[in-house]
């Protein structure tokens, strides 16, 4: 009984020993914490997704303090989070563009298939196959959900065998972006009141595109032609918006001969011709002449 004693009091002996140990200890190293930086992270979300170009919450908190971040930076927080940032820091949040994760792919081309693919369902794992995955576009989407896993705020799933985004819960984390191994997802500013989008990635030319996907781009240039702004650009066989330019006419979608182009998530209904002007009516016959004055 007495050694189980002493061994209950040596251990307890310890215990306070090293607690007051490390209580010292955190005491003398302890780091200073910017009061600044601990309201900001009570202001944020609290999702890490990372968005911001920072390791969590608490690193972008950190960044904004030492002034190495905008107050504006939280994607997930918005217009809100930011003035709320902003009056903390004791600065304007300014305007800060809405961006939207956009998948260049519309799907289309889904029927067209290489071979058979029976492995992991995950585009990652899919890709390292030769050939890049099954799909015969090599700028597609492997419509296996990589994106979908990886999203914090359920904003993006495949329909269709196509990633499709919600735009209303898409925070424009970049997580999607940075998973999708074709690259064919990517982060779109919405400064115009109708958004207009290419939804595709390819870069081969008209007849190779022709034959793996029903509405791809084939470069025709007819929307870059018909743009007003000259907002639209063809690089490697493909139409690009510069959104810097870009009003959101929707001219370029009328003109697309592919019904590729959408603008606020649909292709337009083409507009009606104008109806022909009228001929112009036949002109009168000439008055006739005056009778001769008759004699008396």
């Amino acid at each position: 009984m007495n050694l189980v004693l002493f061994a209950f009091l040596v251990l307890g002996g310890l215990g306070l020993i090293f607690g007051a140990v490390l209580a010292f200890a955190s005491r003398v190293f302890a780091v200073e914490v910017d009061p600044r930086e601990e309201a900001i992270i009570g202001c944020l979300p609290g999702a890490n997704c990372g968005g911001c170009g920072y390791a969590g919450c608490g690193g972008y908190a950190a960044a904004v303090v030492k002034g190495e971040a905008p107050v504006n930076k939280c994607a997930a927080g918005g217009a809100a989070v930011a003035a709320q940032i902003g009056e903390i820091m004791g600065v304007a949040a300014g305007d800060s563009v809405k961006m939207v994760a956009t998948v260049h792919c519309t799907g289309c081309g889904v029927d067209h298939q290489k071979y058979e693919y029976i492995g992991v369902h995950d585009c990652v794992a899919a890709a390292r196959l030769p050939g890049g995955g099954p799909l015969s576009c090599d700028y597609g989407c492997l419509g296996m959900g990589s994106c979908e896993k990886v999203c914090p705020f359920d904003a993006i799933h495949v329909v269709g065998g196509v990633a499709k985004v919600d735009e209303d819960k898409c925070k424009a984390c970049n997580q999607c972006v940075d998973i999708c191994p074709r690259h064919i997802i990517a982060l779109e500013p919405y400064k115009t009141k109708k958004h207009v989008t290419i939804p595709c990635s390819s870069k081969d030319k008209g007849p190779a595109v022709t034959k793996v996907c029903s509405n791809g781009c084939i470069g025709c240039s007819l929307c870059a032609k018909s743009c007003p702004k000259e907002a639209i650009t063809m690089v490697n066989n493909l139409a690009v918006i510069d959104y810097d330019k870009c009003v959101g006419c929707g001219i370029c979608a009328q003109k697309c001969p592919r019904k590729l182009i959408t603008v606020d998530g649909k292709v337009p209904e083409p507009k009606p011709a104008a109806p022909k002007a009228a001929a112009p009516a036949a002109p009168k016959a000439a008055a006739e002449a005056p009778k001769g004055e008759t004699k008396e």
